[in-house]
């Protein structure tokens, strides 16, 4: 199957005239399933429509943007893979130096606030045309949000950007649904009722009976509780059974979000990562440069969507649901023998999984029926009664894998929930990720040791990650490796004192770990932990948080896990001073730093 078209020329090889969609993408063009405009535009033409992807056009001249012509049923823009302010700035507002989307990195072939940037040239150059918007940017901008960048609360996206419709989460079902309601010829006015759907109403027999109506959006700019409220309710609603329609006003407008689209069923999943990809860029932009992007992509197998962990600094239950969809296993050894077939493939399968590794079912069977439960986690900080815990058909993929011919090894790189794994009885799938499934050191993420900031970011206590430690390196020793852990910990997370960084750093002294990256917290859209970062209150029980803001408190976080660090010396020792932890400034084995001669100390 050809690549879609990314120029005229080869919009004309195939024979169209005028294309259905013109797909407009921050990112250079990767036919590849780990990337969404790949799958949107192979599954449009797998119904039928025709495509042109206009792969990361310059904003400097918008006649480019008519490369195609104006489609026949409408403009699909989305910033890419990955959100356009995240890529381009650390959560310090540095700019970054390189887009890895992007060939050779380059910066700049994205601009900032990407969505909003191509729908204004879109409506510029072609004014009357149906207008969608997609995407992780999109996703989580679809309703009234707090903005880092800005330092504001900010309107919703579909807003700004003066588009007619937004689909948000997994677009698969709703871009066909919506694709064929034009291709039948109605208005986008009307397409009012689609699941997985924002869209602006001004006439109020268009809202559902059952739509719940949230604070207006100059109520939440001034006032932090009702922001705290609405994004709980969204929170709360996010579920394609349980979740209702919601409503924010805007004056004269109002903003309807539909309920979520359905989960993909397996064979649904099967058939979308079984479209006729080329699994590479395409050539015109792999001529440019190389594409980084694709480095871990490439022979790689996403095995699942959607996360039921919980995790309060973490978008993806509001993007990608709460509810597990996973492939077959035939779909997946389908996959593995065409990657095995590349010519690149020297026998390493990088990694089979999807946001959680080990989730490759639903939480419980009940969410089939009834969706998931609005007021409680199923894992969290303790596991619901309800949750299943079963690695038996994820482990029976693994194995089969493994003995393919031409694969030497099968890693696991996506996140492994540890805590899942300690709550199964058995331990066949954890002697099986020791002995098979690890490339010398196994990433998790413990994020924290503080029983209060674990807590507020929906994590498990410290005790059982002790204990997931113990067994890995018992389960190591047991089959002869020298394979390590590598704790991902996050700085500043709301309701991180100094004291509470202060009990990180012991740990990491007691575990002699010499932790090389720290991640700080980013209060990226739509999580419950950015709205903790911004209203100050756990929008879960409008109980007041601590919030680390200042550029030096938060430097001093950081600071006191990396605190062997001689450059960080006078950050840990200023930390240790407003915490009242002296007695860790000394040369005992219970210390952090050692005293210097030519310093006062306050006591």
């Amino acid at each position: 199957m050809p690549f879609i078209p990314i120029t005229k020329q080869e919009m004309l090889v195939l024979n169209i005239e005028v294309p259905d969609f013109v797909l407009v993408s921050g990112d250079a063009y990767c036919d590849h399933p780990s990337f969404g405009v790949a799958i949107i535009g192979r599954m449009l033409e797998r119904h039928g429509f025709t495509v042109c992807i206009l792969s990361q056009p310059d904003i400097n001249n918008p006649e480019s943007f008519l490369e195609f012509g104006k489609p026949k049923l409408g403009w699909l823009v989305s910033s890419g893979n990955i959100d356009s302010m995240v890529n381009h700035y650390s959560v310090a507002l540095n700019r970054r130096r390189k887009d890895y989307y992007t060939p050779n990195g380059k910066m700049g072939k994205r601009p900032d606030r990407a969505v909003i940037r191509y729908s204004k040239i879109v409506r510029e150059v072609d004014p009357d045309n149906n207008l969608i918007l997609g995407g992780i940017e999109a996703s989580l901008r679809r309703m009234a949000h707090y903005d880092y960048w800005s330092d504001s609360v900010k309107q919703s996206i579909l807003l700004d950007s003066d588009a007619d419709l937004l689909i948000y989460g997994m677009a698969e079902l709703t871009v066909i649904e919506v694709a064929e309601a034009l291709r039948a010829e109605l208005p986008i006015e009307y397409l009012t009722y689609i699941a997985g759907t924002v869209v602006k109403v001004k006439d109020k027999t268009f809202i559902p009976d059952n739509a719940i109506y949230l604070p207006n959006y100059k109520e939440i700019c001034r006032d932090r509780f009702a922001y705290a409220n609405s994004f709980n309710t969204q929170y709360q609603n996010t579920d394609h059974i349980s979740g209702k329609p919601l409503v924010e006003s805007y004056g004269d407008i109002l903003l309807l979000q539909n309920t979520a689209a359905r989960p993909l069923t397996r064979f649904e999943m099967d058939e979308t990562y079984d479209l006729p990809f080329e699994r590479k860029p395409h050539p015109l932009l792999e001529k440019q440069g190389h594409i980084a992007a694709m480095d871990e992509v490439k022979f790689s197998i996403t095995a699942n969507r959607g996360c039921y962990g919980g995790c309060a600094f973490c978008a993806l239950t509001n993007h990608q649901g709460r509810i597990i969809q996973s492939r077959s296993k035939e779909s997946i050894i389908k996959e593995a023998k065409q990657i095995i077939n590349d010519v690149d493939f020297k026998g390493y399968i990088h990694d089979v999984g999807g946001p959680t590794a080990n989730f490759y079912d639903v939480a419980c069977d009940k969410q089939i029926k009834y969706g998931v439960c609005k007021d409680k986690a199923c894992i969290g900080q303790e596991p619901c009664s309800q949750l299943k815990v079963d690695h038996h058909d994820y482990l029976d993929i693994l194995r089969t894998l493994r003995e393919l011919d031409g694969v030497k090894k099968v890693f696991i790189r996506s996140g492994i929930r540890y805590d899942y794994l300690m709550y199964d009885k058995h331990q066949e799938f954890f002697e099986d990720l020791v002995k098979h499934h690890v490339s010398g050191q196994l990433k998790v993420a413990p994020e924290h040791v503080s029983p209060n900031v674990l807590k507020l970011m929906g994590k498990p206590n410290k005790e059982l990650y002790d204990k997931f430690v113990k067994k890995y390196y018992q389960l190591n020793e047991k089959f002869g490796k020298n394979q390590f852990l590598v704790p991902y910990l996050m700085s500043s997370h709301p309701g991180s004192t100094l004291n509470d960084a202060v009990i990180l750093a012991e740990y990491i002294r007691d575990m002699h770990y010499n932790p090389e990256q720290v991640q700080d917290f980013y209060p990226t859209p739509f999580t419950v932990a950015t709205t903790m970062y911004y209203t100050g209150l756990d929008p879960k029980t409008m109980e007041a948080v601590y919030v680390a803001k200042t550029k030096h408190e938060k430097a001093m976080q950081r600071a006191l896990i990396q605190y062997r660090a001689p450059k960080n010396y006078h950050l840990v020792l200023e930390a240790l001073q407003k915490s009242n932890r002296m007695d860790l400034v000394g040369f005992g084995k219970q210390c952090l730093i050692k005293p210097r001669s030519n310093l006062k100390y306050s006591k």
